[in-house]
């Protein structure tokens, strides 16, 4: 799901950033944030609405919305569109839905 290849850009390689999305070891890289990283890897469902749970996906990517809302080192609410990516960071859905095998 990244660009590595434009007819005029240059994607320089970054520092891989390894951290847990629902008890899964996963990766990111450098300047990426948590809603980018999960992208990349193909999760497209970041959370479920509360009533009908319908999923819900990268959205406004300003963090605007609550379409990314996750438990983020065991702080629920965060939105990870906006938040950058750390070494070790422990990331769950908060609706217990959505994992790598939604993709």
């Amino acid at each position: 799901m990244r660009i590595k290849e434009h007819p005029i850009l240059t994607f320089p390689e970054k520092k891989k950033i390894w951290f847990t999305f629902n008890g899964q070891k996963v990766f990111g890289f450098s300047g990426d944030t948590i809603a980018a990283a999960l992208h990349a890897l193909g999760v497209m469902t970041l959370s479920h609405s509360l009533e009908m749970k319908r999923p819900r996906g990268f959205y406004c990517a300003i963090g605007n919305c609550a379409s990314c809302n996750m438990i983020v080192d065991g702080i629920p609410n965060v939105r990870t569109c906006v938040v950058s990516l750390k070494e070790g960071m422990v990331v769950k859905t908060q609706t217990n839905k959505g994992d790598l095998n939604d993709i």
